[in-house]
């Protein structure tokens, strides 16, 4: 089970925005779709997500086709993390958490203890337990983003989709929150993160989604797509791409930089 999209296309009014996008992912895998800004990766988030249906073509989850699933039903399958969230209301590290148990609940009941249970697990398991009084907005980047991710898992969902996850962090907190998910996927989540970072996705992931303008560039394992003439090509810049440490890591420089 997992996640498949086949021959997706999108389009705002005329302008079409997804051609004939088809890729799965499936359990225990962790995908980074990567690309340039307005290339269409959060208008595909948005359409898996449901909040755009006017697509034409399919997305399966878990078996299923998306538009056969209800709000309170998708949920139960797809956790979205967005890049940031800032609440109205200065609701507690504990409650932002527990929020998570709403597709698990209906309108009229208070949460179980099992709830309560799971968000204190969920909360243990990033390290983060000692947050739980605290107020969300008095929060770091980082403790932010690890209180969102909790708040995903214990939706009790297997597919993880993370929009930016490092987009506002720094270097420390970017390596803790990629660490985090990656033992996520070893433990068997589905995992889908959009990102403008490709030298962290060719560290932490499994497979690479490379988009340009709109279309499907490459994609594969991160040794076949994080090559020069790819980046080149995905970014418009020629880039050099020198492996580090064994192929453990590949940085992207700029070939002006070099040549200076």
């Amino acid at each position: 089970m997992g996640l498949e999209v086949r021959n997706l296309n999108f389009s705002y009014g005329e302008r079409q925005i997804l051609y004939d996008i088809s890729f799965s992912v499936k359990k225990g895998e962790f995908l980074s779709i990567l690309g340039p800004n307005g290339v269409g990766k959060s208008t595909l988030f948005r359409c898996i997500l449901g909040l755009l249906p006017g697509y034409t073509g399919q997305i399966v989850v878990d078996g299923i086709d998306r538009k056969n699933l209800s709000v309170r039903e998708a949920a139960r399958h797809i956790a979205y993390i967005p890049q940031s969230s800032n609440p109205v209301f200065n609701y507690s590290v504990f409650d932002i958490v527990l929020m998570g148990r709403t597709s698990t609940l209906s309108s009229l009941h208070s949460p179980k203890a099992e709830d309560i249970d799971r968000c204190h697990w969920a909360l243990d398991k990033f390290g983060i337990s000692h947050l739980e009084t605290r107020c969300f907005h008095n929060l770091s980047g980082g403790e932010r983003q690890l209180v969102l991710i909790a708040r995903a898992l214990v939706q009790d969902s297997q597919i993880l989709m993370l929009d930016e996850p490092t987009a506002n962090l720094d270097f420390g907190n970017q390596i803790r929150v990629l660490q985090q998910v990656q033992n996520l996927a070893r433990e068997g989540y589905t995992i889908i993160q959009t990102t403008h970072n490709p030298e962290q996705s060719y560290m932490f992931s499994d497979r690479i989604l490379a988009i340009q303008n709109g279309r499907i560039l490459k994609d594969g394992v991160p040794e076949k797509v994080l090559s020069a003439e790819n980046m080149s090509s995905l970014y418009g810049i020629d880039v050099e791409v020198l492996s580090l440490y064994k192929d453990k890591a590949r940085v992207c420089i700029p070939k002006e930089i070099i040549a200076d």
